[in-house]
């Protein structure tokens, strides 16, 4: 009865293989949520009692429901963070545009989020490298060497350029060299 219906919300997601986002229960939040409500209301009328007649025996009863409800909480944000992080990966997994499939096991709540943390990182990539941005979601695997073998130079910088090697790169128009 405690605590049982967030437990399983948390158990859910755990079962779900990690970049897979199982289907929003709705219906099991709606249930945590009224047992809190519940858990919180018979705690304000024990209170209430024992302020009033001073019934002492009461106190470990309310201290045990206040940590099911403080459980009940940790449980909840829990599982709804851990559905906004898959989320997110997402994002970058699939895109701008996630497949039906995905959308249709997240919540209204979730694609608004998706949709803002969409629009967030669209705008943060418009302000990287000058006027067409830079897409920072391309290329998310590291090169396998750390030097470049061959460069081309797309604008004319008028000079030459120093490598660690102490070569002298021609840095004209249209030039392609090996660094």
């Amino acid at each position: 009865m405690f605590c049982e219906k967030a437990m399983e919300l948390v158990r859910e997601l755990h079962r779900a293989p990690e970049g897979q986002l199982p289907a929003f229960n709705e219906d099991g939040l709606r249930q945590v949520l009224e047992e809190m409500k519940a858990l919180y209301e018979q705690n304000q009328s024990d209170v209430n009692e024992v302020k009033s007649g001073g019934q002492s025996d009461l106190i470990p009863t309310i201290k045990f429901r206040h940590c099911s409800l403080l459980r009940n909480r940790r449980c909840t944000v829990a599982y709804l963070y851990d559905r906004l992080l898959r989320i997110r990966a997402l994002r970058w997994e699939y895109g701008s545009i996630l497949p039906n499939a995905l959308r249709f096991h997240m919540s209204a709540e979730e694609m608004e989020w998706f949709n803002h943390y969409k629009k967030s990182l669209a705008t943060y990539m418009r302000s990287l490298g000058g006027d067409g941005g830079l897409d920072i979601t391309q290329d998310m695997k590291p090169p396998k060497s750390l030097y470049i073998e061959k460069a081309e130079c797309i604008k004319d910088c008028k000079g030459s350029a120093k490598t660690m090697g102490a070569d002298l790169k021609d840095l004209s128009l249209d030039k392609e060299g090996i660094i």
